[in-house]
């Protein structure tokens, strides 16, 4: 946020309709002519920290940004106060802030090189070695700085930063995250969703280029530049599939509309005779809707979800996990017994989950269990901030649509095709081989930027089609 009072209280609100895009920690940094940077960082969810009126008295000023931690590379599972975002560094002409969405694929070779030439990490975080690059740089202004750091770093970064007077915001040169400029009275909001402009009361003006930078001041206002070399861009499909809120809009399009279109799309590729379309909610419910409304199925809550947990898609330990879905989960009784049931999720990575689910749903008496999955097979990791595991704990990396099927143990087993699932967000002739739309390295293997720290480690990339 930059041009409003207490700019803290506006992204703390901005952070709490983030909150799915991460819940291990969150900061916040804020900066006053009087006071200077001011800082906060705390773990655990947004509610139960940045709601504290002491905690945000520590933060005045009418700019800050904020950030929510989801680790994806560093110290996963293990995070540490150091670790968590925004980052900040104070450089000769004046401090600098930064929060970063997105993974560097190339930061391991960055660290060493850093290391070497005598910068001294804080962190684990891939997203540190930004700072440190803006450190070295020779240029005499930090959004000049930024841009000379941006140019070495590899992978996805949808970054948002802040000096004493300005607001940058910077997508990668393939987009592959998200980020979104918003307008509120006379100050100006940079997001990774819609839902957080919403929340503030902010218009949504347009989305933040692949490629662009831009500079936000209140003597300037909304500066636009391009630092990369023009590139495609890649949007990430799995935001479409799963990851950000229905409520959200993306490219253009509603995530809510485009996942009830996956469960149409679902429908036509995968009948089934089944009495009730239940959804593995809540990332699995537009889809379940879409099936419903195509297949002429009823719809029906066969699962309730208990809202007070988090997704356990993204705790990072297994031992949670494992014992998450019945936390979160539970089956409708009344309503499954004797039935033929469709169950419709958005994905299955491990199959964990997905085994305790169909376990719950016989238990109730159901008398048939058909998954259909919202998404292509996940047969390959995720290297731009995804937190998939490694390719051998992929299920469609090792087994056939059949050998899951029968390793999870239901009557059927179906995932949308690619094309139909691109069909779904709007690409009406499907996936073009030579030239996607979309980033779906996670269902195809054909990764637009090689992930060269895993490679280093002996990581292969899938054969090239024919």
């Amino acid at each position: 946020m930059i041009g409003v009072a207490d700019a803290a209280n506006f992204v703390a609100l901005g952070l709490h309709a983030l909150q799915h895009r991460g819940q291990e920690a969150g900061g916040i940094v804020t900066h006053d002519p009087e006071h200077g940077f001011s800082s906060a960082r705390r773990f655990g969810l947004v509610r139960d920290n940045f709601t504290s009126q002491k905690i945000m008295e520590t933060l005045p000023g009418a700019i800050g940004i904020g950030h929510v931690r989801y680790s994806t590379a560093g110290s996963k599972g293990a995070t540490q106060i150091r670790d968590v975002q925004p980052f900040f560094g104070e450089f000769a002409m004046g401090g600098a802030a930064i929060a970063h969405n997105g993974n560097i694929v190339n930061a391991d070779e960055l660290r060493r090189e850093l290391i070497e030439r005598g910068s001294i990490f804080q962190s684990s975080s891939d997203s540190e070695c930004i700072i440190h690059l803006m450190a070295r740089s020779l240029q005499r202004n930090i959004p000049e700085r930024m841009k000379d750091a941006l140019r070495r770093v590899e992978g996805a970064f949808s970054v948002v930063a802040m000096t004493r007077t300005k607001l940058i915001g910077v997508r990668d040169p393939l987009g592959v995250r998200p980020l979104v400029l918003g307008r509120v009275g006379d100050g100006w909001a940079l997001s990774s969703e819609t839902c957080a402009l919403d929340i503030i009361g902010a218009e949504f003006v347009r989305e933040i280029e692949p490629g662009e930078m831009v500079v936000i001041s209140p003597e300037n206002g909304v500066e636009s530049f391009k630092p990369f070399e023009p590139r495609r861009g890649r949007f990430c499909i799995f935001e479409h599939v799963y990851f950000s809120r229905p409520d959200s809009i993306l490219g253009g399009r509603s995530v809510y509309d485009t996942r009830r279109q996956i469960g149409v799309e679902l429908a036509r590729e995968a009948p089934v005779e089944a009495d009730l379309v239940c959804p593995v909610p809540d990332s699995g419910t537009p889809a379940a809707i879409g099936y419903s409304q195509e297949s002429g199925i009823p719809y029906a809550m066969g699962i309730i979800r208990n809202q007070y947990m988090g997704r356990t898609f993204i705790e990072p330990t297994e031992q949670i996990r494992n014992m998450g879905v019945r936390l979160k989960l539970n089956v409708n009784r009344a309503l499954i017994k004797g039935k033929r049931v469709i169950l419709v999720d958005d994905s299955v990575v491990r199959g964990t989950t997905s085994r305790k689910i169909k376990e719950m749903i016989l238990d109730a008496g159901a008398a048939e269990v058909h998954f259909r999955i919202a998404s292509p097979p996940t047969a390959w990791p995720c290297f731009y901030g995804v937190d998939t595991p490694e390719r051998e704990k992929l299920l469609a990396a090792t087994m056939s649509e059949e050998e899951m099927r029968s390793h999870l143990g239901v009557a059927s087993l179906r995932f949308i095709t690619l094309d139909g699932l691109y069909r779904a967000v709007g690409v009406a002739e499907g996936r073009d081989p030579k030239t996607p739309r979309y980033c779906d390295a996670c269902f195809s293997g054909d990764y637009p930027v090689k992930p060269t720290d895993m490679m280093a480690r002996g990581f292969e990339l899938a054969e090239p089609a024919e």
